[in-house]
């Protein structure tokens, strides 16, 4: 299991004034493996009459080296995502990350790269006014 991320609570707000339901954490099992995604929201969709399910992982990228913290949340994402796919299959993995972390990070070219190659959804939000500014799909 992960220690709860810096940004946990302010994402979690920032899903909530944006008209998400949240739970925490979304446990999964996978043969004798558990995971723990951060945060499960949920939202009905008016105009569709549909619900709406996403999870969330929340990444600080505040360790020595930001690759390195990269490394790690690609990997849990992908992992994450797999098992997603075969349980929760309505539900979408956004990875979340700070407005100031995707300024200066996530557009380097690596991590750009990455994003691109496997298709990482990206839930941008301000830690501070607890807003999500960009949601990228």
């Amino acid at each position: 299991m992960s220690a709860k991320d810096i940004f946990h609570n302010a994402a979690r707000s920032a899903l909530e004034n944006d008209g998400w339901t949240v739970t925490e954490p979304l446990y999964l099992r996978l043969g004798d493996d558990q995971l723990r995604i951060d945060l499960a929201a949920e939202r009905i969709i008016t105009a569709e009459r549909a619900q709406e399910k996403i999870a969330v992982e929340v990444k600080s990228f505040l360790g020595a080296s930001a690759i390195t913290d990269f490394h790690t949340a690609l990997g849990q994402f992908l992992n994450y995502r797999a098992v997603l796919r075969i349980q929760q299959p309505e539900r979408q993995l956004y990875l979340a990350v700070t407005t100031e972390i995707y300024r200066t990070f996530f557009r380097r070219d690596l991590p750009k790269l990455s994003v691109q190659t496997y298709q990482i959804k990206l839930l941008i939000f301000d830690p501070v006014t607890e807003v999500i500014e960009q949601w990228i799909n």
